[in-house]
């Protein structure tokens, strides 16, 4: 065989090892399952973990644990990820919710029955003295959370 004739073949070589892996790691990327992360609402008025970090095309399911009834509003002044609008009832000893991100950016959200604190220090629900916004035009929000979403590189 001639010195010519083993370079070519070396190289053909070369050529199908490389071809085969770019396919081998295409169909694994492709096939990778879409990472649910849950949040979840203990037995007290908040979101745990306060913040996560989730890639493009993963999803988050919140569950509530809590006996009282929460909500997953989007805090839509700082939403960059997309899902703007979200307004959703939580209700208490099970309920769960779940949204898919598919670009990157951060999705702050808060929940509107305890979106303020009263006199103890504790989140309390809307009425006469409760809300999202004080008479003085500023915003509390204790019982809050955001998760940002990093692009799939």
């Amino acid at each position: 065989m001639s010195v010519r004739l083993r370079w070519i073949s070396l190289c053909i070589v070369i050529l199908l090892c490389l071809a085969g892996t770019a396919l081998f790691t295409r169909a694994t990327a492709d096939d990778r399952p879409s990472t649910v992360r849950a949040i979840k609402v203990p037995g007290e008025d908040r979101f745990a973990p306060f913040a996560i970090t989730i890639r493009v095309g993963q999803t988050v399911e919140w569950v509530n644990q809590d006996t009282d009834d929460h909500t997953i509003v989007s805090d839509d002044v700082f939403n960059t990820a997309g899902h703007r609008g979200v307004s959703v009832l939580l209700p208490g000893n099970g309920g769960h919710f779940a949204l898919t991100f598919n670009h990157p950016g951060v999705f702050p959200y808060y929940c509107r029955f305890h979106a303020m604190l009263d006199a103890d220090g504790q989140p309390k629900a809307p009425g006469p003295d409760g809300g999202i916004q004080d008479p003085n035009g500023n915003f509390g929000t204790p019982m809050n959370g955001v998760i940002t979403v990093l692009s799939e590189d």
